[in-house]
Parts: C-alpha cells; sequence; structure tokens
C-alpha cells in the first residue's frame, strides 16, 4: 500500500493538462481507462486497510442498547474521510511515472 499521508494528490477536483496525462499513450481513453482500473485498485486497498482497523474496535454483543462512542474509531475514520479519492491517486501515480502498463494488443 501506498503512503497516503505523504501523497501529493489533491482532495478536491483539479484541472490537467490534457496532453500531459495522455502523452505516454497518445490516446486519451488509453491513459483515463488505465488510470480508472488502477483507482480501482487502490479503492479495493483503502477499504481493505479501513476494514481491518476498524475490526480491532469491534465489540460483538447482543444488545442494540449498548452503543458507545470510540474516539479511535471515529479518528480512524476521519482520517480515511479527508484522503484524496482513489481517482485522484491513480491520476498522480499516473502523471508520476507510477504506474506499469503495457498494451497486449500491441505487443502480439
Amino acid at each position: 500500500m501506498q503512503d497516503l499521508k505523504n501523497t501529493k494528490a489533491p482532495v478536491s477536483t483539479a484541472t490537467l493538462n490534457r496532453n500531459e496525462f495522455d502523452a505516454k499513450t497518445g490516446n486519451i481513453y488509453e491513459a483515463i481507462s488505465i488510470a480508472s482500473k488502477r483507482a480501482i485498485q487502490i479503492n479495493s486497498d483503502i477499504k481493505k486497510e479501513l476494514l481491518e482497523k476498524l475490526e480491532e474496535f469491534a465489540t460483538y454483543s447482543d444488545s442494540l442498547e449498548e452503543v458507545f462512542e470510540n474516539k479511535e474509531q471515529i479518528e480512524v475514520s476521519k482520517f480515511y474521510e479527508k484522503l484524496p479519492k482513489p481517482h485522484a491517486l491513480a491520476i498522480q501515480e499516473w502523471l508520476e511515472d507510477k504506474i506499469y502498463y503495457r498494451n497486449t494488443e500491441k505487443d502480439a
């Protein structure tokens, strides 16, 4: 998993230079497809990590009346809420040449 605290990905929407984004492939649709697939991987990794951390705070009781706030659990949730979205992380990785890709149709 990447270091989510030190990422340069924007938290809010950012305008990108189209020519810079598709320069590696020469095709905007191919570049978007690659970044999209990476965003799905990142989202899956983040979700898995979050669920593992929240599992530490899980309490197993049959009583619905026993609801209490766990400050550590709230802090963990807030951390993940403030992270850049997976698509922003994927685009940042793409622009920094951190995504390995290959076109299997061209390789054949």
